[in-house]
């Protein structure tokens, strides 16, 4: 088998468009994927409030880049990170308004990226291919 027609050749080359064409739309908002991956991962957390280690889980980073992209977004008013008041060790980030109104734009956004992604499977081709990706990603972790 050619290097280039390996199965994991075909997924780093999907995940590389698909990276590519997310930080195009949102290098207009002077975002990063990342950013938005982590944005996305605190809505998702009750108040929408995560502790810095559980994010960093979530992203699978490690917890120097995780304090970057937390910094960054704090800096555009998306997030406040604050200590936690019964251990002061644990450092908290929330979501602010702004943070909030942006997650709706860019699940926007993932929609169109995805409807690109499978816009030439048929319905039956795309539950199949994503079940064949869950199990992929299962067998992984």
């Amino acid at each position: 088998m050619k290097a280039d027609e390996s199965c994991g050749m075909y997924i780093k080359q999907i995940n590389s468009a698909l990276e590519k064409d997310a930080n195009n739309t949102l290098r207009k908002q002077d975002l990063t994927f990342a950013q938005v991956s982590a944005l996305l991962a605190i809505r998702d957390f009750p108040e929408q409030k995560i502790s810095l280690k559980e994010l960093e889980k979530i992203l699978h980073v490690a917890q120097s880049t995780t304090a970057g992209i937390i910094n960054r977004l704090e800096q555009k008013g998306f997030v406040t990170a604050f200590g936690d008041s019964s251990d002061k060790r644990i450092k908290l980030v929330q979501m602010t308004s702004l943070g909030e109104t942006y997650c709706q734009e860019a699940e926007q956004n993932m929609k169109r990226a995805e409807e690109r992604l499978l816009s030439g499977l048929t319905e039956t081709e795309r539950s199949i291919f994503k079940t064949l990706l869950q199990k992929v990603r299962d067998t992984l972790q």
